[in-house]
């Protein structure tokens, strides 16, 4: 956002940058940037908490009247990350030919379309394969995970990074249908899929074995958050 920040100024348009990562809008230098010591995607602070975003955007539109920049200004609350995982009970879904991945993607699955009903059929599911396709993904990595090169399983869609994202996004959207009180700290869901369940387990221990077995850095590195 910061570059293209320089190339929408340059057009004319006056812009203001929220930054996330405070080295790259030091680095990046664009004309007005707020940083908000956050965690890393929410932007505007504190989820639901309407003052608080507007007093975000209030700083950040008020950055229009300097006169030159660049203007790089902090916001003065500091929000810390918590990664404690979220208490998220999965429905029983007991098959006993089942894996206990596969049995947690089918008792996720009312939860899941409740989701994509309370959002009006939007979804993050969906950049390699549909949430019918979940089950079939997990045993691929399974299969991996046991011994079948990375470069034979047939992994679905062709790409482990959108292939986690629709996986992750399928448990994260399911679970907040299942979890009471306010919003979960910022990185609870995460910490949530992949140390407590057993989905997540078969991902690390996929991403694992690819990269024991010296696949390409991008193929296994982005299964997970890089401090995984």
């Amino acid at each position: 956002m910061c570059a293209l920040a320089h190339v929408i100024e340059k057009a004319g348009i006056a812009t203001v940058t929220l930054a996330s990562t405070l080295s790259v809008a030091e680095r990046m230098e664009p004309p007005r940037a707020l940083w908000g010591d956050f965690p890393l995607g929410r932007p505007l602070g504190k989820p639901q908490d309407t003052e608080f975003q507007h007093d975000v955007l209030r700083r950040a539109f008020a950055l229009l009247d300097e006169e030159s920049g660049p203007v790089l200004v902090h916001h003065p609350v500091v929000i810390e990350s918590d990664e404690t995982p979220l208490s998220c009970s999965i429905p029983p879904a007991y098959d006993a030919n089942a894996s206990a991945a596969a049995q947690e993607i089918r008792g996720l699955r009312n939860a899941y379309g409740r989701s994509v009903e309370a959002r009006h059929s939007a979804t993050d599911v969906g950049r390699s394969i549909g949430p019918d396709d979940i089950e079939h993904a997990i045993e691929v990595l399974q299969s991996i995970a046991d011994g079948t090169p990375w470069n034979e399983a047939g992994i679905p869609g062709g790409n482990t990074i959108s292939l986690i994202h629709d996986i992750r996004s399928y448990f994260e959207e399911a679970a907040m249908q299942l979890v009471d009180g306010p919003p979960p700290a910022g990185r609870a869901a995460e910490a949530w899929f992949y140390e407590e369940t057993e989905t997540g387990k078969v991902v690390m221990a996929a991403r694992t074995a690819i990269k024991d077995a010296e696949g390409p850095f991008p193929v296994w590195f982005y299964m997970a958050p890089g401090h995984r």
